[in-house]
């Protein structure tokens, strides 16, 4: 797995994990479309490295149930997992951005630079 893909799928799981802890693995697996596999083995690195903490809570089910809880030093890393996906996924749009224009260009429209080009 390449660095930024490992990235992406680290900052995608820190945050489901920031917004409801108490999401189980197969839930985790479900919402970010990653096998449970993955997940596991995601899990299992950021509690090695201190970004994660498993605790113990008693669903309503009153079943014995895991949550994930960032610590302070798992909050500190998905801060500049976000700043990093925020640079790669501007870099991304501005390219995107220039391509539109070149093929704009290309196909004889005219448009302004932000504005989006309205159907004919």
């Amino acid at each position: 797995m390449s660095r930024e893909i490992d990235e992406d799928v680290r900052f995608r799981l820190m945050r489901a994990l920031q917004d409801d802890p108490t999401l189980s693995q197969r839930a985790l697996s479900r919402e970010l479309g990653l096998s449970l596999g993955l997940v596991n083995y995601c899990l299992k690195a950021l509690t090695q490295k201190g970004q994660v903490k498993i605790q113990n809570f008693r669903a309503a089910d009153n079943k014995l149930r895991y949550a994930y809880v960032l610590t302070p030093r798992g909050l500190r890393e998905r801060t500049m997992l976000t700043r990093r996906f925020l640079q790669r996924r501007t870099a991304e749009y501005e390219a995107l951005k220039a391509e539109i224009r070149v093929l704009e260009k290309e196909a004889g429209m005219h448009s302004t630079q932000d504005e989006p080009v309205s159907g004919e």
